[in-house]
């Protein structure tokens, strides 16, 4: 795997204070994404061992309440293997810490997204950005499609109406 970015102290994908992983390869390319500079899986950095080393000492701060991963995208073919063994990593060592999973697939989509039934993911963001049904107002996505889908909702089986805001 390789990743475009690395923010220690993130405000701005999810809830609190939070590290953010920008994975690097996307295969949507969605029409105006934000970070359409992480599409090309050959870009950015090798994820190697010293690199999740510093990622996850990152994490190791009272203060951070949250990991966000994003991109590109996470569960793409290339990605996915790597996003798996890092996120179960993450809550082995730190399961009060909130774990926030971007991906253009939806929910029903991909077999992937059992990361997060299976325990690993608090929060998945599922759905591609569309240009058309962007809107600023939205919370923690960008497009009105998409779907911030919690840990409790996606268990109790409800999450295909959730419109969170």
């Amino acid at each position: 795997m390789r990743y475009a970015q690395i923010r220690s102290m993130d405000i701005s994908n999810g809830e609190g204070i939070g590290v953010s992983l920008f994975v690097q390869g996307c295969h949507f390319h969605c029409k105006n994404c934000f970070n359409s500079e992480t599409w090309d899986f050959t870009g950015g950095k090798p994820w190697t061992d010293s690199t999740e080393e510093k990622f996850l000492q990152l994490i190791d701060r009272p203060y951070i309440k949250r990991i966000s991963i994003l991109g590109g995208e996470p569960l793409a073919d290339e990605n996915v293997e790597t996003i798996y063994t890092l996120i179960n990593k993450i809550k082995t060592m730190y399961p009060t810490k909130k774990v926030w999973l971007y991906t253009g697939y939806r929910w029903t989509e991909l077999e992937g997204l059992k990361l997060f039934t299976a325990g690993l993911c608090d929060v998945v963001v599922d759905g591609p950005y569309i240009d058309e049904l962007r809107d600023p107002g939205l919370l923690w996505k960008g497009s009105s499609n998409q779907r911030v889908i919690k840990k409790v909702i996606a268990e109790a089986g409800c999450y295909e109406g959730n419109r969170e805001r």
